[in-house]
């Protein structure tokens, strides 16, 4: 499903090509030849390996299954490929932690796939961040649909995904560590699942995963962020609500959205101010753009040598946080992200 959103978004760009695809099931690799049969002719594989061998491919998008991730790294690091790897990063600690450390040697660009960054109203409200003084607060609400059917159902359990606040909420994470100085130092969170997925049954198993939770994330430099994650709230007006405050004004937008509001300490000082079009993106996608503006900043990247936007790092941290968040939800316990470092050192 997401590897078609990259080949619609390559689609629309006159300075690439899709050389090759490569899927191990069928039904995948049919939707990939027909979203490239006007623009592309790639060469189709079974085998992802068949594209490391080949030395006409100067770039990989990896969209697999997440507990996947960290098995194809380890052979991309084998070449010199530059590669562009889905969010979340990968599923455990441990393995996050060795391909972090693996990118810091690896020739080619190794970019993250958290490309919430990009939207028009998360990227204005990025730009208009130094009006609100220090930031104190973050407070994103996501009220969406629920989890929708991947092929072999492999998002259903929290073994596969890493976890809800782990696999949809790495995007979240990362924004709040864009936006909240300082690291995460502590998290709390309290999450269920109340209504999604309770009459599914996939070989004996009932799915496992959070429709629900509160987050709060709590940084060394004294802030705090929160998140709100409802997953059967179709109707909402706006999938994602953001709010920042600062100790000299506040940021509120939304998701879609055309305008972030600022306003400052005094009563009635706030004004609306309308999102500029972006007029590089060809293609909005299912992520108002975002996805198109990240392939346009992965392939200057490459072409101008210079170092990712989005880093190992950037994708470590934000499942480290979603991983202390799925912690603390069972345990009952606030987790310290330390002590989470320290355990699997």
């Amino acid at each position: 499903m997401m590897g078609c959103e990259h080949i619609r978004n390559l689609a629309a760009m006159d300075d690439v090509d899709i050389l090759a695809v490569a899927d191990p099931n069928e039904e995948p690799r049919q939707w990939a030849q027909k979203y490239c049969a006007d623009r592309f002719t790639p060469s189709v594989h079974e085998d992802y390996r068949d594209l490391l061998d080949n030395d006409d491919i100067d770039a990989l998008v990896i969209a697999s299954p997440n507990f996947t991730h960290i098995d194809l790294m380890r052979d991309v690091f084998k070449t010199d490929k530059h590669v562009m790897l889905e969010k979340p990063m990968c599923t455990t600690l441990a393995d996050a932690l060795e391909l972090d450390n693996s990118a810091a040697s690896h020739k080619g660009i190794v970019w993250v796939g958290l490309e919430y960054r990009y939207m028009p109203t998360t990227s204005a409200l990025l730009l208009h961040l130094p009006e609100v003084g220090n930031v104190k607060m973050c407070a994103i609400q996501e009220h969406r649909f629920p989890f929708l059917r991947k092929v072999g159902d492999w998002n259903r359990f929290n073994r596969n995904t890493g976890g809800t606040l782990v696999e949809k909420c790495c995007h979240f994470f990362d924004l709040m560590n864009l936006v909240v100085p300082g690291n995460p130092k502590r998290v709390l969170a309290s999450g269920a699942q109340s209504v999604n997925h309770l009459d599914e049954v996939y070989n004996g198993e009932v799915p496992d995963i959070l429709d629900n939770a509160y987050v709060i994330v709590e940084y060394d430099t004294g802030a705090r962020a929160m998140l709100d994650l409802c997953m059967f709230a179709e109707g909402s007006k706006f999938e994602q609500m953001i709010a920042v405050t600062g100790d000299d004004g506040k940021l509120e937008t939304t998701v879609p959205g055309e305008e972030v509001f600022i306003s400052k300490r005094e009563r009635n000082s706030g004004k609306s101010v309308p999102i500029e079009i972006d007029i590089r993106v060809k293609h909005e996608g299912r992520h108002h753009g975002s996805s198109f503006l990240e392939h346009r900043e992965f392939i200057n990247a490459i072409r101008e040598q210079k170092p990712p936007a989005v880093t190992t790092h950037d994708g470590l941290m934000s499942v480290l946080v979603g991983m202390a968040a799925q912690e603390s939800i069972e345990t009952g316990q606030a987790v310290d992200i330390q002590d989470l470092l320290t355990g699997n050192q």
